[in-house]
């Protein structure tokens, strides 16, 4: 297993626009994560070296081209989920999910963080077996090495649907908007949110210093 250990996460984040963008579509690889509210899971990972796009969206429910708001809301049986596509010959699919494990609370089967219900709850989807030979046994690592029982789920993927374009790339939006932090490009509003919900604090209390994004 290609594991990235603390000191060489600095090498794996903070440099994706340095991450061999001429990559051939045929190279590149998806991998579809679901880790609460998909704006920080978003702008995590589009920090990570080799990872091309990252594309909030919907996935494990049973209601074609969801809304935002029926998901939410309940029924559907969808994850807030990012499909993320990377380059494997930079960064490989192991290195991602030891990263995405590291930023999230593995230990919450209620949702993450603030947000509660289905929809924030937090899972890994697989393609095919090779896919999911490698998550659990990335799963059992973090499992081992954090001491305490992992509940984020291995699951089938099924399809994809992408979130309005409203989501995307929320992180670093700068149209205003009216928010109960008050009016703020929204931007401004992303970082407000992820610090009133503890986040980035709770993810620190399970990971330490294997916490790869905390502040992000």
């Amino acid at each position: 297993m290609d594991k990235l250990k603390p000191a060489l996460l600095a090498t794996a984040i903070g440099l994706a626009l340095c991450t061999g963008q001429g990559a051939k579509a045929e190279q590149l690889r998806t991998l579809t994560v679901a880790g609460g509210c998909f704006w920080c899971v978003e702008a995590d990972f589009e920090k990570v070296r080799g990872v091309q796009e990252v594309v909030s969206g919907f996935t494990g429910g049973t209601v074609e081209n969801p809304t935002y708001k029926q998901v939410v809301r309940g029924g559907t049986g969808h994850y807030e989920a990012v499909e993320i596509t990377f380059d494997p010959t930079v960064v490989s699919r192991e290195q991602l999910l030891e990263l995405f494990l590291r930023s999230v609370d593995v230990t919450d089967a209620g949702g993450q963080f603030c947000d509660r219900g289905d929809s924030y709850r937090t899972a890994i989807f697989v393609k095919t077996e090779t896919e999911r030979d490698i998550a659990e046994e990335v799963v059992a690592e973090a499992e081992a090495d954090l001491g305490q029982q992992v509940v984020t789920p291995v699951l089938e993927l099924g399809p994809f649907y992408p979130a309005e374009e409203y989501h995307q790339d929320y992180y670093k939006g700068t149209k205003l908007i009216l928010t109960r932090f008050g009016p703020k490009k929204k931007a401004e509003a992303y970082k407000a949110y992820r610090a009133a919900c503890n986040r980035d604090t709770r993810v620190r209390e399970l990971w330490g210093d294997d916490a790869p994004f905390v502040g992000g």
